[in-house]
């Protein structure tokens, strides 16, 4: 497995890989770039004639990760030459589909079954239920196969989000990467750092992603009251803010962010489904808590390696993490950074959502608010 990472900023390609066999011989090449960037097509065109026998992965994002560093307003891209792996790429829109359930089964149907151990999920952040898409594809994939990946971003603006496999970039869009064979070694980590507060609670009305009720109280009135003086910054400050939901025959719980809330109907809605009977509590931001929880997901993913040297590592991380951090964002990417050997490819995004397994289990979830780490090796 042979990876390199090159990215454009003002204007401008850096450490383009200069070998023309080495580009001809890429598989594939991610693209992790700004939404209004990917409005164009003159970019994709470009790595295109860049990378003519590659098949193009396009995800727009919250910003971008090129080893430990973070940037914004540009596009980072990795082209990837699998030696050993046989790869599979199909791609569908939410528009030919009745949900995201439906979309999800479809997908997970078109890819070869035979000797799968790992899928990529690239999804359109907006027009997607993360967890009903998740969940479509687990009814198809056989259980042992590995799952991870991200859903698409739009910076800050929460406007539109864009996916795509080679010249099909669009909203709605949804795109799996399956890995095959035996040559493949994958290993994922998944950590969050918010520190809850306040009573375990229940949710007792809800319909999907939106949530009425707590223990029987109108859920946003409740909200506003743990958050006090930042109710007034609502909706932004609810990332400062995010919510742990674990149902009850599940140990480990997930973090859910706020997308919006309607004070007219009294209701909010989350990144992901909140099911009527689990346990809710409240959570609050903690820098460090953060920082080394990025660390912990990295650690994780390496130690599920098998004593293989890492490759290459995607760093999917949330919109909301770097909004908290702030200045103090590239701390966490330099985390997991740490982990990896130092010729190991980091690269990655901020997404509207995270798609990874808890720590110790292998069924994917969609995650809010949390850095998730996927690790790659190639054994010839």
């Amino acid at each position: 497995m042979q990876s390199s990472q090159f990215y454009y900023q003002n204007g401008e390609w850096k450490n383009l890989p200069s070998s023309e066999k080495d580009r001809l011989s890429a598989n594939v090449v991610l693209v992790f770039g700004d939404r209004i960037l990917l409005d164009d097509d003159k970019l994709i065109k470009d790595i295109q004639s860049k990378f003519p026998s590659s098949r193009i992965i396009t995800c727009s994002t919250a910003g971008e990760i090129k080893q430990n560093h973070f940037q914004e307003s540009g596009a980072v891209c990795v082209s990837i030459q699998f030696e050993k792996t046989n790869v599979d790429f199909v791609t569908k829109n939410i528009d030919a589909y009745k949900n995201s359930t439906d979309l999800g089964k479809a997908l997970a149907a078109s890819l070869r079954q035979d000797d799968l151990k790992y899928i990529l999920v690239i999804s359109d952040g907006n027009l997607i239920n993360g967890d009903d898409l998740i969940s479509g594809i687990q009814e198809v994939i056989d259980p042992s196969v590995l799952i991870s990946g991200g859903l698409a971003g739009d910076a800050d603006r929460f406007k539109k989000t864009l996916v795509g496999l080679d010249n099909n970039i669009k909203e709605g869009n949804v795109v799996l990467m399956g890995l095959y064979g035996n040559h493949i070694t994958v290993g994922t980590g998944t950590q969050g750092g918010w520190d809850v507060y306040g009573p375990e609670r229940t949710i007792t009305k809800s319909e999907k992603n939106i949530l009425y009720e707590i223990d029987g109280e109108n859920a946003l009135d409740l909200y506003k009251k743990y958050l006090g003086k930042y109710a007034e910054g609502l909706p932004s400050s609810a990332l400062l803010f995010p919510i742990s939901v674990r149902k009850k025959e599940e140990k480990t719980f997930l973090v859910r962010t706020i997308l919006s809330i309607d004070e007219k109907n009294k209701q909010m809605v989350f990144a992901g489904n909140i099911p009527e009977g689990a346990e809710v509590r409240f959570m609050r931001s903690n820098f460090d808590r953060l920082i080394n929880a990025a660390s912990d997901a990295g650690t994780q993913a390496v130690s599920l390696m098998k004593n293989k040297p890492v490759d290459l590592a995607i760093l999917v991380s949330c919109v909301g993490r770097k909004i908290v951090l702030g200045d103090r964002v590239e701390e966490e990417i330099e985390a997991v950074a740490e982990s990896m050997l130092p010729n190991t490819t980091i690269t990655g995004f901020f997404s509207y959502g995270e798609i990874a397994p808890n720590k110790d289990e292998n069924n994917t979830k969609l995650h809010n608010q949390t850095m998730t780490v996927t690790t790659f090796a190639e054994s010839l």
